[in-house]
């Protein structure tokens, strides 16, 4: 079934909002302590970071990018199977740690998808490695009827060996031609994402200057002295040390 430029220009306008009312709402929700327990404090104090308003800027962009780059490869997992089912009725797959199964040619596709082609160490490939095998047990491949290819798409990026043996690495281009047989496809689905872009980035960027400001007075009150001088100490002991209530269990637990 063709695939309709107005089909894909609909569906992201359409769900692009979601991305941005989650970035929007998840800067609006956080907290301070909450960030600063997440991150580490030693590699402030050796990259001399000893501004309050600049560790805090750090700390909030590091956070933030790590979050966005979850939201969004969610919203593209999303686009990606909703292509799919428009050209080849690919369907959201029941099968643990499979997104995506189709058919083509008389072969049976299950697809992992991630964002970049650096998704993953050993421990997780051999993860969706195993997921693999379970979803090809379960559409019966121990018969000579089904053949079922297992494949890893990552929606931008490159790897010029797609043959992994067990499965194949789809990335970029060849992921959005694949589930789509279109292979001007991955640069046709950009422009539409700057829907409303402008609007939506001036909208979290009132926001944002708003919790810079905020965090930095937080964190001065607490972990500044009052010339002004980060309390390095204090901080440290907050990301890393045992609560009071924790320290006193494990003395006692150590003189058992």
């Amino acid at each position: 079934m063709p695939l309709g430029r107005d089909d894909i220009i609909g569906f992201i306008e359409s769900n692009i909002q979601k991305f941005h009312t989650r970035r929007l709402d998840n800067l609006s929700d956080l907290k301070l302590k909450k960030i600063l327990a997440r991150k580490n404090p030693y590699l402030f104090k050796a990259k001399n970071q000893n501004t309050a308003q600049d560790l805090v800027k750090t700390v909030l962009d590091a956070h933030l990018s790590s979050q966005e780059e979850g939201i969004f490869g969610g919203f593209l997992e999303e686009l990606a199977i909703f292509i799919c089912s428009k050209v080849y009725r690919g369907k959201k797959s029941s099968s643990e740690g499979i997104d995506l199964e189709f058919s083509k040619e008389k072969l049976t596709y299950i697809v992992s998808i991630k964002s970049g082609p650096n998704w993953g160490n050993s421990r997780q490939i051999a993860r969706m490695k195993d997921d693999f095998k379970r979803a090809k047990r379960v559409l019966g491949t121990n018969t000579t009827a089904v053949k079922v290819i297992a494949v890893n798409g990552c929606c931008y990026g490159k790897d010029e060996k797609p043959d992994k043996g067990d499965y194949l690495k789809l990335c970029g281009q060849r992921f959005w031609e694949f589930i789509s047989g279109d292979e001007n496809l991955y640069t046709d689905i950009i422009e539409p994402l700057g829907y409303k872009a402008k609007e939506k980035n001036e909208e979290f960027a009132e926001e944002y200057a708003k919790v810079i400001n905020r965090f930095t007075l937080e964190f001065a009150i607490e972990y500044c002295n009052q010339d002004g001088a980060i309390l390095w100490e204090k901080l440290v002991k907050f990301n890393s040390g045992r609560s009071p209530e924790k320290a006193k269990r494990y003395k006692a637990n150590s003189h058992c």
